[in-house]
């Protein structure tokens, strides 16, 4: 069941006057990535064929995911009336596939599975919330502080699907850690890149990995500030079953910090270069 619905946003506060113009093209991009939740769906109920309950969840987590996308695709249009959300999104889907027949885990296992699904939450609730706090514009702050909301019940989601199978597939804590970071590393994959591209850049335009990825992290990398860092280490050590280290995760968060900005650095003269 969802937590909340989309009208009971509050549309008539838009306010035009207080659009951030390097925000718009991110939120385009993230209501066709949440909206492709579908396929996703269709991948997992594969790989978790003979368990109901977790099926049964996967479609709840799927209508939220869906309700995400249209939230932010209506904003956007609210934004640049000349932009089409539902058009965007399904040249996205024709664009950017996933293998829906898989019948394994790319991971490896289901517990692995689950893993790479609480760090894409752990991303997702951290992104939401960076963008609640940054953006002015109060339609758009109440509908990334209500997602952000869901990601971070989604991660608890998966992280108790994962320790239902942790047993089974006997992952040790270091094979927890390596999918963890695998997946952290993904999300400069095609999918972002492809999303940013199709939503962003004129019809026909050959779509470049390297461009779009950069456009895209350019004006993200920006948004977030250490708070937000640090509860991607306390949700990342949850995941992979270390013991919470104040010193520790507080040394990585700084550590993320200074990537963060490193990588903004290198990404803007990637994009100055164009």
């Amino acid at each position: 069941m969802k937590h909340w619905d989309i009208e009971q946003i509050k549309w008539d506060q838009f306010d035009p006057s207080l659009i951030d113009q390097e925000v718009l093209p991110l939120i385009k991009a993230a209501s066709v990535v949440e909206r492709n939740s579908v396929d996703y769906t269709v991948y997992l109920n594969n790989i978790f064929a003979d368990d109901p309950e977790m099926k049964k969840l996967f479609q709840d987590w799927e209508n939220e995911e869906v309700q995400h996308g249209e939230a932010l695709g209506r904003w956007g249009m609210l934004a640049d009336p000349n932009w089409d959300y539902k058009d965007s999104f399904e040249r996205f889907r024709n664009f950017y596939k996933i293998d829906m027949d898989a019948q394994n885990s790319i991971r490896g296992s289901q517990a692995g599975e689950f893993i790479a699904r609480a760090m894409v939450e752990v991303g997702t609730s951290s992104y939401y919330s960076a963008l609640a706090d940054y953006v002015k514009e109060p339609v758009l702050k109440d509908i990334c502080r209500r997602i952000a909301g869901d990601e971070f019940r989604h991660f608890k989601l998966f992280y108790d699907g994962m320790k239902k199978y942790l047993e089974k597939d006997n992952l040790s804590k270091w094979q927890r850690a390596k999918i963890a970071l695998g997946r952290i590393i993904e999300s400069q994959d095609d999918e972002l890149a492809s999303a940013y591209h199709i939503t962003n850049e004129p019809e026909g335009m050959p779509y470049n990995h390297k461009r779009c990825i950069a456009l895209y992290m350019v004006k993200a990398m920006p948004l977030y500030q250490r708070h937000h860092v640090v509860r991607v280490v306390n949700m990342a050590f949850k995941t992979i079953g270390w013991m919470p280290s104040t010193k520790w995760q507080d040394r990585l968060a700084g550590l993320g910090m200074t990537l963060i900005k490193k990588q903004q650095k290198s990404y803007a003269k990637q994009v100055v270069n164009l």
